[in-house]
């Protein structure tokens, strides 16, 4: 497998130093700079060394003309490559597409932890997509336009029902919108097949799930498969949407995450 250039977001510690480092993979759609809005300047301020990757041909990583060619494994390998750079074994938090990341790679590397954050299920993505499109029927057209950057009105409803909680702001909203692009068709595809995926295992780590319960993409009933695979703990960030954190919400999931892995060490 051919190794790429990953461009990493570093936030070093402030204070007291945590062992190991947090490393946090984005999701589908996303960049590296949505960690950095709150959480990589909140967990820093709090004594973790904090690195976020932008998965291949996202953000400021190598691939941008080649992303419909990488899937799940790749990405992957990308955090392989970032967690080759440490000496202890890093802390993974992923978010949503992320999530699927964190565990291909755990079927083969070692970690101190993970953080499953608004986790896709098992089964894949295909049934929260067919949802979506009897529930949202306009959901995708939105979401295209979004992706270019075109907010109307409506564009900026739709987002907020679908991936924040109704407290998120419109102008919130639109400064995210930098932190967002498209995603690799072939890593949609591996998400909507993920349940022919017969590869994994599960090691023995700590493993906090964690959802909003505002969550319109996979809403916090589901979570409980995801943790039954990992003897994972769950919690809930009440009133808080999919993209937890860039919600309105941000703070709660961050302190529930760091309590959940300062009871680890």
């Amino acid at each position: 497998m051919k190794t790429r250039r990953i461009h990493t977001l570093h936030r070093p510690a402030v204070g007291a130093r945590h062992s190991s480092p947090l490393i946090f993979v984005h999701g589908g759609y996303a960049t590296a700079n949505c960690w950095d809005a709150y959480f990589l300047p909140w967990f820093s301020s709090r004594g973790f060394d904090c690195h976020a990757l932008d998965l291949s041909g996202h953000g400021a990583s190598e691939g941008r003309e080649h992303l419909h060619t990488f899937g799940i494994d790749d990405y992957a390998e990308d955090l392989a490559q970032v967690t080759r750079k440490f000496d202890v074994p890093a802390i993974l938090i992923g978010h949503s597409m992320g999530t699927v990341v964190v565990e291909r790679f755990l079927e083969r590397q070692q970690a101190q932890a993970a953080v499953l954050m608004a986790p896709v299920p098992p089964t894949g993505i295909l049934g929260a997509t067919m949802k979506m499109a009897l529930s949202e029927p306009t959901f995708f057209d939105q979401q295209a336009r979004a992706i270019r950057g075109k907010y109307s009105p409506e564009t900026l409803q739709m987002m907020r029902d679908v991936y924040y909680s109704p407290e998120t702001t419109n102008e919130n909203l639109i400064r995210f919108a930098p932190f967002f692009q498209s995603e690799s068709r072939r890593a949609i595809l591996d998400l909507t097949l993920l349940a022919m995926h017969f590869g994994w295992r599960r090691q023995a780590l700590p493993v906090l799930v964690i959802g909003g319960e505002a969550d319109a993409v996979f809403p916090p009933a589901g979570l409980g498969f995801t943790a039954v695979r990992w003897q994972a703990e769950v919690a809930v960030v009440p009133r808080a949407g999919h993209t937890l954190m860039l919600d309105a919400h941000w703070e709660a999931a961050a302190e529930r995450i760091a309590a959940w892995i300062e009871r680890q060490s």
